[in-house]
């Protein structure tokens, strides 16, 4: 069931070495600064469609006026 290279025995490893490295203290800080930098890519791909919409908004005002 669980192939390749994110077997359960290799991720327990993996924390193993995390917490040797940076430690327990810093674990929280390494979380949230991951975590804002996911919620940054996220919308910054969101920011596209965004722009594309708004577009889309004022090209119809415009045709209606």
């Amino acid at each position: 069931m669980f192939e390749g290279l994110l077997q359960p025995m290799h991720l327990i490893l993996i924390l193993i070495i995390v917490l040797i490295i940076f430690g327990p203290g810093k674990l929280p800080e390494l979380g949230a600064s991951i975590g804002k930098a996911i919620k940054g890519f996220k919308q910054a791909m969101n920011e596209p469609e965004k722009k594309s919409e708004e577009e889309a908004k004022k090209i119809e005002n415009k045709t209606k006026e």
